[in-house]
């Protein structure tokens, strides 16, 4: 026993190496059960790119939709309000949607998920398909 041997001069200097051996057993057992789950395959259906759609020379620019603290929207840092968000969104969403320009969503940290999930919904409903967020820097 490690605790009775020695006549009590001071701490024991060995190291108790069962422990050790027992966590890397463990382990190694782990490890073995393990490793032939992770071989299976998983049979995932990719989308297959389409040699018929040629991508357009020009795309267009972006527009720039930012919603400020207090939730007011600016598109293209002209201010609008709910409605005329709503008739542009339309304006683009009538376009082809190779002529589609994307829609990048800059929302301050401050604004309410349900606006931003308001502008989401709106783009949705009227058949918009390019979304895209982007934060203050333009990244």
């Amino acid at each position: 026993m490690a605790f009775s041997s020695g006549s009590g001069k001071g701490p024991m200097a060995d190291i108790n190496v069962t422990p050790l051996v027992d966590v890397m057993l463990v382990l190694l057992i782990i490890f073995m059960i393990t490793a032939p789950i992770m071989t299976h395959k998983i049979k995932i259906d990719l989308p297959q790119p389409n040699p018929n759609v040629i991508p357009p020379s020009n795309p267009p620019e972006p527009v720039h939709l930012k919603i400020d603290q207090s939730g007011a929207f600016y598109w293209n840092d002209t201010p609008v309000d709910e409605a005329q968000l709503k008739t542009q969104i339309a304006v683009i969403a009538t376009k082809s949607e190779a002529d589609q320009p994307e829609v990048q969503i800059d929302a301050a940290d401050q604004v309410p998920y349900q606006v931003v999930a308001r502008v989401l919904a709106d783009a949705k409903s009227y058949g918009l398909n390019k979304i895209g967020f982007t934060d203050s820097n333009g990244q």
